[in-house]
């Protein structure tokens, strides 16, 4: 078949400008599809069309059930790349602290540490594909700070956001940098990935264009805030049983602890009447989302310990020790910007002959210490 110039170069207009976010579609190019599927892929693209665009679109798919499959298919796969490549690269990239963080798919990826109050600075590297241009209404980076409910998963409420305009609406035709910079920038919560909710921290290139779809690349950090030693950290004492059953007296050192902290306490068994048959501590995490009627709470286990294992008598006294950094924990959480809390306990959980439990919770807080190297 012969095509026309002008209708190929009118075919290369439609394409590069209504279908670059289309390519993954266009499977059916590369092997054999049935018939229905390749009438949605085309339907689709059809659906976003002027009517004037719609006409050459139709020519455009005579032309690929005609003979000259081979020719539309380069042509198509040519068509439907990407624009142009986008890479952000920090300034400091090569010597800052990389810690694990989990991406929404499940992989775990190593990515920058900040915490509030520091510089943020890089550059921004756009590369178009090459023979194409990349006509824009501008390109901007932000730094945003955002939590995202799972339950309205997409919908994002940003608590930080700082834009820098990288350049004015044009063309691009070759590589090109711009360099960028967020100065001591305020990053009051860390970053968390709950049960229900997670807090992160993005940098966002956006190169703004028109129906042709803004091009949109993003670069996940880490923050993590640092507490000195509390002032004050009183120990936790407290007394608990059953009537005339048992009556025991528990003791933890403070109620304070950081990450890499060590639990220590004693509890005494003031009367035992009742045949138990192990005691355990739980490190138990407390996740609140929302608020009102629409409060969700999930509990999680962290962590199990056994402090004993056969029956007690009176008078009988059990030391703890209670190592945190083996277990995955966070910092105390409250009220985070109106949207969710963590808080952390101590579980003492006794059991009799009989597999009855008995219990009591209490409260510590938990707080991230400045590590030393």
């Amino acid at each position: 078949m012969i095509v026309s110039c002008g209708l190929w170069q009118s075919l290369t207009g439609l394409l590069e400008s209504t279908c670059d976010n289309l390519f993954f579609g266009l499977s059916f190019c590369r092997s054999s599809v049935s018939e229905p599927t390749v009438n949605i892929f085309f339907e689709s693209v059809a659906s976003r069309l002027s009517s004037i665009q719609q006409r050459l679109w139709i020519q455009f798919r005579r032309l690929l059930r005609s003979g000259s499959s081979l020719l539309t298919m380069n042509y198509l796969l040519g068509a439907f790349k990407p624009a142009c490549h986008v890479s952000i690269t920090l300034s400091d990239g090569k010597t800052r602290k990389q810690v694990p963080l989990k991406k929404e798919n499940g992989q775990t990826v190593m990515v920058p540490l900040f915490q509030s109050q520091e510089t943020i600075s890089g550059k921004v590297c756009i590369e178009p594909a090459q023979g194409k241009k990349v006509e824009h209404n501008g390109v901007k980076v932000e730094l945003l700070g955002q939590i995202e409910m799972y339950f309205d998963r997409g919908n994002f409420y940003d608590f930080t956001s700082l834009v820098r305009e990288l350049d004015v609406p044009g063309e691009i035709y070759e590589r090109k940098t711009y360099p960028f910079e967020f100065s001591t920038v305020e990053m009051p919560y860390e970053t968390y990935n709950g049960v229900n909710v997670r807090l992160r921290y993005v940098l966002k290139v956006t190169i703004t264009r028109g129906y042709a779809g803004s091009i949109v690349e993003y670069q996940d950090f880490v923050v993590r805030n640092y507490s000195p030693l509390p002032a004050i950290n009183n120990s936790i004492k407290m007394e608990v049983g059953i009537e005339d059953c048992l009556h025991i007296e528990f003791e933890y050192n403070k109620s304070k602890y950081h990450l890499k902290d060590v639990i220590l306490g004693k509890i005494y068994f003031l009367l035992v009447r009742i045949k138990i048959k192990n005691m355990d501590l739980e490190i138990r995490r407390r996740e609140s989302t929302g608020a009102g009627a629409n409060t969700h709470v999930e509990t999680e286990t962290l962590a199990k310990f056994e402090l004993m294992d056969g029956a007690p008598v009176r008078g009988e006294s059990i030391p703890i020790r209670l190592f945190l950094s083996p277990y995955d924990l966070t910092p105390t959480h409250r009220n985070i910007n109106n949207k969710f809390s963590v808080k952390y306990y101590l579980n003492l959980v006794l059991v009799d002959e009989e597999d009855r439990r008995y219990f009591k919770q209490q409260e510590i807080t938990l707080y991230r210490l400045q590590e030393t190297s």
